[in-house]
C-alpha cells in the first residue's frame, strides 16, 4: 500500500522553494510593519520539524501513539504539528476554550501518552489530574518547572543527533484527533486520517483555485496547516484564535495590507468585526480576492460590507461542511447575494450551494434514532426538508472512543460504504443546490408543525434594530410553543425595546413560515462557541427563556 503523509507536502515545498517564507507570525509588534513578524522558511519550517519528529522518536514515542498537544499559535505549533504528523505521532487537538472540565474529558477518551504543552496547560494538567492514567511523556514549550519531563529545546538537540525519515503511514492510518468545539453537546474526536486531509488538500486546491506564492491569512490558525500543502505562506495575525468575535480590526486588515495577502480564511463572527469597523474608517485590502469563511452561515450585511472592502474581482465563499466534513458544497456570495438570498428572507433557508464534486450527498428522512444501514434511511423529494448524509473521501470514518456518537451519525453500508449524517437538516432545489436549515436538534416539533430554526430566524432578521435572532422550544401551561430570543444592534436603547417587540411580532404574522412564533424575548448577548463565536448555543437560551418565562 503506498504511502500518505499529509506532511510530505512541506517537506516537498522546502525542496522546490527553501528560502520562501512559509510563515509569519505576529508578535505584538505593529502589524504593518513585515519586520516586526516572526518568521520560517520553508527549509527551516521542514528541518525544524524534523528535528523534534526525531527527538520525539528518540525519547520513546512511537508511530501510532497519541500526544495532546496544547500549544498557542506560532511558530511551535505549527513545527510540532508537523512534526508529530512526519513521526507518525497523532496529534490530539483540542480548543482551550472549551473549559477544563470539558478538555479532561477529552484527554480521558483520546487516551494520549505524550502531553506537549506551554507552562500554564501543564500546571493546569497537574492540578486538575489531565491524564493521569496514561501520561508517560512530558514536553514544555517554555520554562519547565516541577513537573518532570523534559523541554522542547531538549527534544530538538535529541533530534539533531538522530534523524530518521518520515513515517511511511498509509491512507487509513490516523492523522490527528480534532475535537468538535462542543457548540451541540460534549466536544467529540473526530478521527481524521491521512486520506481525509489529502482529499481535503486536493478539494481546496480545485475549488479555489489556489496557487504557489499566494499569502494567507488565516484567523482560524489550524487552517494554516493546510498552506504548505497549498503552496502558500501564511501570515497568522496578532489576535485571540479562541475570540474572533473580539478582534482589534487593524490588526487583521493592517497584516493583510503589509503582506499583499490575496486570501483570508475568518469566521462569520470577525468578519462582522472587521466589516463593521473598515466600513466606518474607510479601511481597503485591494490584494484580497478570497475571502473564506466557515462556522455558521454568513449574513448577507456582512458578506456586502467585505465585498466593499477587498479588491473589485474579489469574492467571498461561505462553504458548508463541518470538522467531520469539510467541504461539503460550495456558492459564492455573489450568486447568492443575486441569486438565492431574497428567498433566504422569505424563510426559505441558507442556499449554500451544489455538493461539491468530491462529495456524494443524500437528503434523508428526518430521525433522532440510529441508521445502522444507509439502505435504511429514506430519500427525501426535492424541496423537502430532510437530515443531509454525505459520502466521500473527506469524511472521517468516526469518533475516538464514542460508540454513541458513532451510532447516532454513521451509516455503513453491507460493502462497507461510509455515509455521515451531518446533524444538519436542509434540502435540494430543483437546480440540485442545497438549502441548510438548522441543525436537526434546533428544530422545535409541535402538535401541528416543525419549525426550522435557520428558515425562521432569517425572516426576523431582515429587521434593521436585529442583530441576530434564535428559535427555541418552550413550554407553557403544558403546551409546547416556539419563542424568538432576540440580540439586538449594538447600541440600541432599550426604550425602543417595546416598538421592536411589535414590530417582529407584525413580521412573523405576515408569513406563514413564522406565524407560529407569538413570544419573544431580548438576550443581552448570545451565549456562541469557542471556536468561530458564530454558532449560537440555543440549547443554553432554551434553558434561560423558559426560566424567564417561569
Amino acid at each position: 500500500m503506498s504511502s500518505v503523509n499529509i506532511a510530505s507536502h512541506l517537506s516537498a515545498m522546502a525542496a522546490r522553494r527553501p528560502n520562501d517564507i512559509a510563515i509569519y507570525c505576529a508578535t505584538g509588534g505593529d502589524p504593518g510593519d513585515r519586520d516586526s513578524y516572526a518568521r520560517m522558511t520553508y527549509a527551516e519550517l521542514d528541518q525544524r520539524s524534523d528535528d523534534i519528529a526525531a527527538g520525539l522518536l528518540a525519547m520513546g514515542l512511537k508511530r501510532g501513539d497519541r500526544s495532546a498537544l496544547m500549544v498557542k499559535p506560532g511558530l511551535n505549533l505549527f513545527s510540532l504539528t508537523f512534526a508529530l504528523i512526519k513521526a507518525g505521532i497523532v496529534p490530539v487537538l483540542i480548543d482551550p476554550g472549551i473549559g477544563l472540565k470539558n478538555i479532561k474529558g477529552c484527554i480521558a477518551r483520546s487516551k494520549p501518552t505524550a502531553f506537549i504543552g506551554i507552562p500554564q496547560a501543564h500546571a493546569a494538567r497537574l492540578v486538575l489530574g489531565w491524564g493521569r492514567e496514561t501520561l508517560t511523556h512530558l514536553v514544555t514549550v517554555g520554562t519547565r518547572w516541577g513537573w518532570g519531563g523534559v523541554s522542547l529545546e531538549e527534544v530538538i538537540a535529541a533530534g539533531r543527533a538522530k534523524p530518521v525519515p518520515m513515517a511511511e503511514t498509509t491512507a487509513d492510518e490516523i492523522a490527528a484527533i480534532l475535537f468538535t468545539s462542543g457548540s451541540t453537546g460534549p466536544p467529540k474526536g473526530a478521527i481524521c486520517r491521512h486520506r481525509n486531509f489529502a482529499a481535503q488538500v486536493v478539494a481546496i486546491r480545485e475549488m479555489f483555485g489556489v496557487q504557489e506564492g499566494e499569502i494567507n491569512v488565516p484567523t482560524f490558525p489550524l487552517f494554516a496547516l493546510f498552506d504548505p500543502a497549498l503552496g502558500m505562506t501564511s501570515v497568522i495575525p496578532d489576535m485571540d484564535a479562541s475570540r474572533p468575535a473580539k478582534v482589534y480590526p487593524p490588526n487583521v486588515i493592517e497584516a493583510v495590507n503589509a503582506f499583499g495577502a490575496t486570501t483570508m480564511f475568518g469566521s462569520p463572527a470577525l468578519l462582522n468585526t472587521v466589516s463593521r469597523w473598515g466600513e466606518a474608517h474607510g479601511s481597503k485590502m485591494p490584494t484580497l480576492r478570497r475571502i473564506m469563511a466557515a462556522g455558521a452561515p454568513v449574513p448577507a450585511p456582512i458578506m456586502r460590507r467585505m465585498l466593499a472592502l477587498i479588491s473589485p474581482d474579489g469574492e467571498l465563499f461561505p462553504p458548508y461542511g463541518a470538522t467531520e466534513s469539510l467541504p461539503v458544497a460550495m456558492m459564492s456570495s455573489t450568486e447568492i447575494l443575486a441569486e438565492t438570498w431574497a428567498e433566504t428572507e422569505k424563510g426559505a433557508g441558507v442556499c449554500v450551494g451544489p455538493p461539491v464534486p468530491s462529495i456524494r450527498l443524500r437528503v434523508i428522512g428526518i430521525t433522532d434514532e440510529a441508521i445502522a444501514d444507509p439502505a435504511l434511511a429514506t430519500d427525501c423529494a426535492v424541496g423537502e426538508v430532510g437530515e443531509i448524509a454525505v459520502c466521500g473521501d473527506v469524511v472521517t470514518t468516526g469518533y475516538l472512543n464514542d460508540e454513541g456518537a458513532d451510532a447516532r451519525s454513521k451509516m455503513v453500508s453491507a460493502s462497507g460504504e461510509l455515509w455521515h449524517r451531518m446533524g444538519d437538516l436542509g434540502y435540494l432545489d430543483a437546480k440540485g443546490r442545497l438549502w441548510f436549515c438548522g441543525r436537526k436538534g434546533h428544530r422545535v416539533v409541535l402538535d401541528d408543525a416543525t419549525l426550522f430554526s435557520v428558515n425562521l430566524e432569517e425572516v426576523f432578521n431582515t429587521h434593521p434594530s436585529v442583530y441576530r435572532t434564535a428559535l427555541v422550544g418552550v413550554t407553557v401551561a403544558g403546551i409546547r410553543e416556539p419563542l424568538l430570543c432576540v440580540e439586538l444592534e449594538p447600541n440600541t436603547a432599550s426604550r425602543e425595546k417595546k416598538r421592536i417587540e411589535q414590530e417582529l411580532l407584525a413580521m412573523a404574522a405576515a408569513n406563514p413560515v413564522t406565524a407560529r412564533v407569538k413570544r419573544i424575548l431580548f438576550h443581552p448577548g448570545f451565549p456562541v462557541d469557542v471556536r468561530h463565536n458564530a454558532k449560537i448555543n440555543r440549547e443554553t437560551l432554551a434553558v434561560w427563556a423558559q426560566a424567564r418565562l417561569s
